[in-house]
């Protein structure tokens, strides 16, 4: 029975500084993280169909984070999957409940649109 394993990702987020530009702004910050043993699943490639990008494509990914993780909230987030950089989708939430069935509780989907 062969096991399943995942692959390193990173994720960025952008953060508040804490401080403010002359307009009373928030000055971000950027923070990364690795992330150990993330499933990665190739989702459906499509034909962008906005008649202003007829060249335009999108690239979807599903991945799965393991239980090992500390959450946070990945709104907002790029993921970097194989030296290429992704935007989550939605604002994902763990599998709760007790229900464990495998190592993994976080769907997370991805989408990177060129063109």
């Amino acid at each position: 029975m062969s096991r399943l394993h995942g692959e390193r990702v990173t994720v960025t987020w952008r953060a508040d500084s804490g401080e403010r530009d002359g307009g009373n702004n928030p000055i971000w910050r950027t923070e990364s993280e690795t992330v150990d043993d993330v499933l990665v699943k190739p989702g459906a490639d499509s034909n962008a169909t906005d008649s202003t990008r007829p060249e335009g494509i999108t690239v979807a990914l599903t991945l799965a984070f393991p239980r090992t993780w500390t959450y946070r909230s990945l709104r907002g987030a790029i993921v970097t999957v194989r030296d290429h950089g992704y935007r989550v989708v939605g604002d994902p939430l763990p599998v709760d409940g007790g229900i464990t069935p495998t190592r993994w509780n976080l769907t997370v989907e991805l989408t990177d649109s060129k063109g």
